[in-house]
């Protein structure tokens, strides 16, 4: 049996949140199955970034520091990936289900001729086999694969599990790799990078979002984003309302939107179809506000309220706003 290694990623000078993630999946694996974890931290200057990764869970923390690894490049970074399969000798590679993920780990599991699983959600190590879920059908279904023999190269969706938050102090290792302008075949030349709307989700601890029961787009400035505001969050919304133009869709928690895992999720005037379920069900804590007391919500709520959201809604800022003053 070999070890775990994930591919962290570097954005804007510091770690990604789905870094910290994928450490959250290798622990969890690595528990069940008692593989080793290992993780590689490609870049320019990363010796911070390894060092943080090290004191978070990362375990063997290789730091492959390079100046042609300070932007993006798939050959440069296939080359240090394949370098750290050849210290590491891993039998689990684990990549985030981001650009760089989508580029990079099919690549990877080519090269290791090993099974590939793309896009998941969970993971966990039953009876020896490694079994991942992804969701499919448009997120109507969850399946369940199991890896038939290793190595396995799997990449996670950002967002789908909460960052690891435990004390496993690790090391770091330099990691050396001959890289030379001369010997890529592309190189890189510019970001450019669209504006921002709204917000990023997947980073926020409260969210409160409405449905089409909030029935009008000013109904989310009047009353659903003064909620989010009111407890220090941010505002989402479910595919109809999205679909129907009252928000952008930055906006949509869903599975053709984005999957959160914040503390507090608020749900106003959302019934619950299976599309907005699969991005919000693991959620640390779940209201559900629905005048509909068959609603499908109330069956991933901790907690559901049946009434009219523009009297509980309005009333609870209220509260909250009296009970900081």
């Amino acid at each position: 049996m070999g070890s775990i290694l994930l591919v962290a990623e570097i954005q804007g000078g510091k770690l990604r949140e789905a870094s910290f993630e994928l450490v959250s999946f290798a622990r969890k694996i690595a528990g069940a199955s008692g593989r080793p974890v290992a993780s590689l931290v490609p870049g320019s200057g990363v010796g911070s970034a390894a060092e943080e990764l090290a004191k978070k869970g990362g375990g063997s923390v290789y730091a492959a520091d390079h100046a042609l690894l300070g932007q993006y490049n798939v050959e440069a970074f296939e080359k240090v990936v394949r370098a750290a399969l050849e210290r590491e000798k891993p039998d689990v590679v684990l990549f985030s289900n981001t650009p760089v993920g989508w580029d990079l780990a099919p690549r990877i599991a080519v090269h290791l001729d090993a099974a590939f699983v793309s896009d998941c959600f969970d993971a966990a190590a039953e009876g020896g086999a490694l079994r991942f879920k992804r969701r499919v059908f448009n997120g109507k279904l969850d399946a369940e694969l199991v890896a038939q023999a290793t190595p396995v190269v799997a990449t996670f969706q950002p967002g789908a599990t909460a960052p690891f938050a435990g004390a496993a102090d690790g090391k770091v290792v330099p990691l050396e790799v001959s890289l030379s302008e001369a010997e890529l075949r592309a190189k890189f030349v510019e970001t450019k990078q669209a504006p921002k709307t709204g917000v990023d989700l997947t980073k926020a601890d409260v969210i409160v979002s409405g449905g089409r029961g909030v029935g009008a787009p000013e109904k989310f400035a009047e009353v659903i984003q003064p909620l989010a505001d009111a407890l220090g969050g941010a505002m989402g919304a479910s595919r109809p309302v999205v679909d129907a133009g009252w928000l952008p869709h930055s906006y949509q928690v869903g599975s053709s939107g984005q999957t959160v895992t914040p503390k507090l999720y608020i749900a106003c005037g959302i019934s619950g179809a299976i599309q907005h379920l699969v991005g919000m069900k693991n959620s640390n804590f779940i209201v559900a506000i629905n005048k509909d007391a068959d609603a499908p919500i109330f069956e991933v709520a901790n907690l559901g309220v049946v009434g009219d959201l523009f009297e509980i809604v309005p009333a609870l800022t209220k509260a909250l706003k009296a009970a900081k003053s």
